[in-house]
């Protein structure tokens, strides 16, 4: 079954114009992220899909593969749906253009239950919480489950409620990839968004909503999205040269 990892990249950004092109240990930060998802087994293609002409050039200029797509999109989901229209691809991963310390194992653990014959139609990712500072931060998605391992709910609020404040979770953060099968993924962009998706800001609440189910799967390896200054100074410190988070 083919499998194609596409990576959506817009230019702008409010807090980091050029995102995509910001300088990490040498490279690009969209070329860190190219790099870690070849390396993931399951992945048969890799393609880079953006709204602007620079990024192209960028990700060529390191053999990388791009797609120029419309800058109208109003998700990055969006912008993938209209990059795999032409792919031969039975399953679509997307991955964030900002995340350039994604790990791959968190790729093939998305990608296998579709391989496998997973009956939804979407399969995500999510860490286990030990810290209250970020289970307590609204920046932080969180995703409750139900026994089977699929999703109850996605929210930025603690979830579930500790009422008692015995600190017994489980906590989980969400981490923002997702595999989808790719006529779902076509089906999906179609739809309008939600109550609870446009209250929370957070498209998978959509599928949840529409009364399709979402796998979760638990992985090792956390991710950090570059989306301020902060963020951005934070992981050119974990790979600088000489460190091991490169």
């Amino acid at each position: 079954m083919n499998v194609a990892a596409v990576i959506p990249a817009r230019y702008a950004s409010t807090r980091l114009p050029g995102k995509p092109l910001l300088e990490i240990a040498g490279k690009p930060m969209i070329q860190w992220v190219v790099e870690r998802v070849r390396r993931a087994r399951t992945v048969g293609q890799v393609l880079v899909a953006t709204d602007d002409p620079r990024i192209v050039e960028a990700v060529r200029a390191f053999g990388g593969r791009a797609v120029l797509t419309s800058a109208d999109h109003p998700s990055g989901t969006d912008r993938i749906a209209e990059a795999v229209r032409g792919l031969d691809a039975a399953v679509v991963v997307n991955v964030q253009g900002d995340e350039p310390l994604i790990h791959p194992a968190v790729v093939d653990a998305c990608v296998r239950p579709l391989l496998e014959g997973e009956e939804a139609p979407v399969v995500t990712a999510c860490v286990p919480i030990a810290s209250a500072g970020v289970r307590d931060d609204p920046a932080v998605v969180k995703v409750v489950r139900d026994l089977k391992g699929y999703a109850l709910y996605f929210s930025r609020s603690v979830i579930p409620l500790d009422r008692d404040g015995e600190g017994v979770g489980p906590w989980y953060k969400h981490l923002g990839l997702y595999a989808y099968r790719r006529e779902f993924l076509l089906e999906y962009v179609g739809w309008e968004p939600t109550p609870l998706e446009r209250t929370e800001r957070l498209e998978q609440l959509r599928v949840l909503e529409r009364g399709f189910r979402i796998r979760v799967v638990t992985v090792e390896h956390d991710s950090v999205a570059v989306d301020t200054p902060e963020a951005l100074a934070a992981v050119r410190g974990r790979m600088a040269p000489g460190t091991t988070g490169a």
